[in-house]
């Protein structure tokens, strides 16, 4: 119950990081955006919310003892130890402030694939890297793609390619 109350916790204190220190307070819509669209930070804040109120969910249904073993491998193996899961927290918090001083430099796509990369890493999967690999490339370039060209939204080049 302990630990997964504080997976919970840890869940909505990243999102809440995201939301109220990494989003910025105003974000300046651009002149191409018609007036009853919405705002270019409303779906990063949306899903930082979502998450946090997902979290604190997650970690109140843990108080009142109603959730289940994540998987199967938790049941027959037990748990990470709290150590394990606080380290990975905080480790996952150091991830996303490279991101945001890597994406000054490298500029958003190659931060995005070093974030992505981390982040599966944090996971603890460490038999399928190949595929962890491939999705850590594809999943940013797909997202710069998509935005930049369906949606018009250019992303920072970086400073070494500006």
């Amino acid at each position: 119950m302990v630990k997964a109350t504080l997976r919970g916790l840890c869940m909505a204190a990243f999102f809440a990081v995201v939301v109220w220190a990494l989003i910025p307070v105003y974000v300046p819509r651009p002149a191409f955006i018609p007036g009853f669209a919405p705002p270019p930070d409303f779906w990063p804040r949306a899903v930082s919310i979502a998450g946090l109120a997902l979290g604190l969910i997650s970690a109140s249904m843990a108080l009142m003892g109603k959730t289940p073993p994540l998987n199967v491998e938790e049941i027959q193996e037990g748990t990470e130890p709290v150590r394990v899961l606080i380290l990975r927290f905080v480790a996952a918090l150091m991830a996303l402030a490279a991101f945001v001083v890597l994406t000054e430099y490298l500029g958003f796509l190659l931060a995005a694939m070093v974030l992505t990369a981390a982040t599966i890493l944090l996971t603890g999967e460490r038999r399928l890297l190949v595929w962890a690999g491939f999705c850590a490339v594809v999943v940013p370039l797909a997202l710069q793609l998509f935005f930049s060209k369906a949606l018009g939204t250019q992303f920072p080049p970086g400073l070494l390619f500006h």
